[in-house]
């Protein structure tokens, strides 16, 4: 065997091709000529959502009408007529609100189907944040592609639906009132959804299809988009996770087909009041448009009939524009084409005496030893890093500022751990002996998710590509490392990148599956990094960068303007107590919040027993005792309350006497409901007469316009009648009856609950009002007195009319 080159030249080749990479994933450019009009232009794209996201604009809030009616002018000034579409719906979580869609339609030559063209223009309630990136990016994006489209004159086939759909970040809501009420919602044939979870990074195509998926990705493939960043495990792992958009209402209630361009990087400024247009990434806008100019040219041009299939198709994407796609059925058969070549190559190698069985069973051991050390490694010293730093459990997301370091941290420090058990119990000499090992392991992994996880089946790729290495091998007994880095390629460009997204999209804790991954990958790129002389110091260098990584994380740990601690705090009124109390949501209080709830952490009793609804379940902490306000309650009438056989009829208005926002209503479990009404809509997945529901709660309704909420229902007459309601306003911060201090720059309103607010708990009932006499007032002395000398006389009227009866 020749000596091979220096290992640090391969060392380098490996991080320019991860480079290049990277790089090519997006755009690293924004396009600023402000003349070409016929172009999409990331500029002004930029300054839509300047004007749009200038101020937090969730449904019921005054910014949320500037904003609906800043959109229908824009849709007006490039050329198209609007229409408005509003109603209440009530989905199947029990999610109440009346929604204002914005749509506006031009007509093709001849449409076979409608492509639809779909962002949402609410924010987030609760945490105030200006939605920049979820979803203005996509609302400009939207408004500068068709801008640039019709003034180009492009020719199109099919109608163009523009749907700025509202109330999606409450439940889908906008989109449920179009599909199931709107004409249109019949001629849609695709959708093209826009969306965003984060504040930079590529945007990931995601496709929604009931049934096969082939059509549509071979039409994704036709449309040779510049940038296409996606692959068929990612929306596999994302049909397994909550988190639906308003295209899973096209897809599940409408039975319309289309693709998903969200961008998750910078995940923790999602829904937080760091979502501005600061923090929103250009080039990542730049990517949305990149999606969006080809795609709105093909698609409004082919025949939208035939997008639908029963086949699926595996698909991935590789540097430089290229989108790759094959059927299912052939999955399981090339990872048994995988085994057979693995297998020959090592009978010829095994003939030719180049290929021993002993090191080939030798090689498991430092594969094994160093995915089991680094999986149990990197999941205990998460585990340990949350306990020393026990603020980033503020962040709900899972996701701390400086996640992106403690990535790289455990990524090189599993690099290390390969090196060292590679250094002890691997040599160069034998390294293509111990390369069947990963390989193997490799083409059993594939095997596995042939019959469990058909999406990943493009994973065999770089196995391939391995084995042909090896192959090589067997029958040159020689390799280069030019030669070793080109058929590396595949496995850095396929497998190194879910190395970063898997942390990011879901969260630190899963860090142990990059660390696995990790090793997986230094596997299949053994016959380079086997070859490394002195694998010892290659040990300390990446220990070392892995130390290093760490300090930085830890430097860096701290909260400062723009990374900002997220805190919460609410007022509670129990009416029925008459009592009040602060409390919150935090683990851990800070200055801001003692000034409320003291030093003493007393845990929060009693609040948690109707459970206000989040994304993350989340429950109340600690809590103290509040001074009493003066808050005006809101007003419960019983319009209707008869008996009808043995089911009894209820019909009640529930009217704010205050500006509110929300209301939560719960009954107890006990309680059936029967034709269960709310502002006169039904459950949109209500099935029979029944009302589903797992525990205590009914629905929550987000308030517009101080709308009252009626309630209509049936339940049986011989049930205890137990509901409860909680009001809540948003007000908590600028409510002129309070006087809470102004947060900190480096803290921000806690995301995905219900924060910020004041809350009147109560039960629903009739309230007969109380008049008590006053003490020593010579009115109600007199009239007590007349009241006594009548005794009499009211006596004998009743004797005689008993008589006379």
């Amino acid at each position: 065997m020749k000596k091979k080159p220096t290992s640090i030249l391969a060392f380098l080749g490996v991080l320019g091709i991860l480079a290049i990479i990277f790089a090519s994933m997006m755009p690293q450019y924004i396009s600023k000529d402000e003349e070409a009009l016929a172009e999409f232009s990331t500029e002004r794209a930029l300054n839509q959502v300047q004007i749009i996201a200038q101020k937090p604009h969730f449904v019921g809030s005054t910014n949320h009408e500037l904003v609906a009616n800043y959109l229908i002018l824009e849709l007006n000034r490039i050329g198209l007529e609007t229409s408005i579409q509003e109603g209440f719906t009530l989905n199947n979580k029990g999610l109440l609100v009346k929604s204002k869609n914005i749509l506006a339609r031009k007509k093709g030559t001849s449409s076979s189907k409608a492509l639809l063209l779909l962002s949402h223009y609410d924010s987030a309630p609760h945490s105030f944040s200006k939605g920049a990136s979820d979803d203005a990016s996509g609302v400009a994006t939207i408004l500068e592609g068709v801008r640039a489209f019709l003034y180009a004159n492009e020719k199109h086939k099919n109608d163009i639906i523009i749907l700025f759909s509202d109330a999606e970040e409450l439940g889908l809501n906008g989109a449920d009132l179009f599909v199931n009420q709107h004409p249109w919602s019949k001629d849609v044939g695709l959708v093209l959804n826009f969306e965003a979870r984060g504040s930079s990074g590529p945007s990931y195509m995601l496709m929604e299809t009931n049934q096969g998926n082939q059509a549509l990705v071979q039409e994704f493939s036709n449309a040779k988009t510049k940038y296409p960043v996606s692959n068929s495990l990612m929306y596999s792992i994302y049909k397994m996770l909550p988190n639906d958009t308003d295209l899973t209402v096209f897809r599940e209630q409408g039975n319309i087909q289309g693709f998903n361009f969200a961008f998750i990087d910078g995940h923790y400024n999602y829904h937080t009041q760091q979502d501005d247009i600061q923090h929103l990434n250009k080039t990542t806008l730049a990517h949305q448009g990149s999606y969006l100019m080809p795609l709105l040219k093909y698609f409004s041009n082919i025949d939208l009939n035939s997008t639908h299939t029963t086949q699926d198709n595996v698909y991935f994407s590789v540097p430089f524009g290229f989108f790759i796609n094959y059927p299912f059925s052939w999955v399981f058969p090339m990872s048994i084409i995988a085994l057979g070549l693995l297998i020959l190559f090592i009978f010829v190698g095994k003939a030719k005496r180049v290929i021993s069985f002993r090191e080939i069973f030798r090689g498991f051991v430092p594969l094994l030893g160093s995915t089991i050390i680094t999986g149990l490694v990197t999941f205990l010293g998460w585990k340990i890093i949350l306990q020393v730093y026990p603020q980033y459990s503020d962040l709900l997301n899972g996701f701390t500022y400086n996640g992106h370091a403690y990535i790289g941290a455990f990524v090189t420090l599993s690099i290390a751990i390969c090196f060292a058990f590679y250094h002890h119990f691997s040599e160069e000499k034998v390294t293509m002996n111990h390369y069947v090992a990963p390989l193997l392991l490799w083409i059993i992994i594939n095997l596995i998710l042939a019959n469990h996880l058909t999406g990943a089946g493009f994973l065999i790729i770089p196995v391939f590509f391995g084995i042909i290495l090896f192959g090589i091998f067997i029958f040159t007994n020689h390799f280069s490392v030019g030669l070793n880095l080109l058929f590396c390629i595949p496995a850095l460009a396929i497998i190194a990148p879910f190395i970063v997204m898997f942390p990011i999209g879901l969260g630190l804790k899963i860090l142990y599956g990059s660390a696995i991954l990790t090793v997986l990958l230094f596997g299949l790129l053994l016959p380079l990094f086997g070859s490394f002389a002195k694998k010892g110091i290659w040990t300390m260098l990446f220990f070392a960068i892995s130390i290093s990584f760490f300090v930085y994380a830890g430097y860096h740990s701290a909260y400062e303007p723009g990374k900002a601690k997220s805190n919460s705090l609410l007022y509670v009124y129990n009416a029925d107590t008459d009592s009040a109390v602060w409390t919150t949501y935090d683990t851990n209080l800070d200055d801001w919040t003692r000034n409320y709830l003291g030093n003493i952490n007393q845990k929060a009793v009693g609040l948690n027993n109707l459970p206000i609804a989040s994304k993350y379940n989340t429950a109340f902490t600690y809590s103290d005792i509040a001074p009493k306000v003066d808050l005006p309650r809101p007003t419960i009438s019983f319009l209707r309350d008869s008996l009808i056989g043995s089911k009894r009829y209820l019909k009640i208005k529930i009217t704010p006497n205050r500006k509110v926002n929300r209301y939560d209503i719960y009954a107890n479990p006990k309680m059936s409901f029967y034709n269960f009404k709310a502002n006169g809509v039904s459950t949109s997945g209500q099935k029979g007469n029944l009302l589903e529901r797992k525990d205590s709660k009914i629905l929550c309704y987000y308030v517009v316009q101080n709308e009252p909420l009626v309630l209509e229902f049936i339940i049986n007459k011989s049930t205890i009648f137990d509901m409860d309601l909680i009001e809540s306003s948003f007000d908590l911060m600028t409510n002129p009856l309070f006087d809470i201090k102004p947060r900190s720059n480096w803290m921000m309103p806690t995301p995905f609950v219900l924060n910020d607010a004041i809350l009147i708990q109560q039960k629903i009932k009739r309230y007969v009002p109380q008049i008590k006499p006053v003490e020593n007032d010579p009115v109600i002395h007199h009239l007590a007195v007349a009241k006594d000398s009548l005794k009499p006389v009211m006596k004998i009227k009743k004797e005689v009319i008993n008589h006379q009866q």
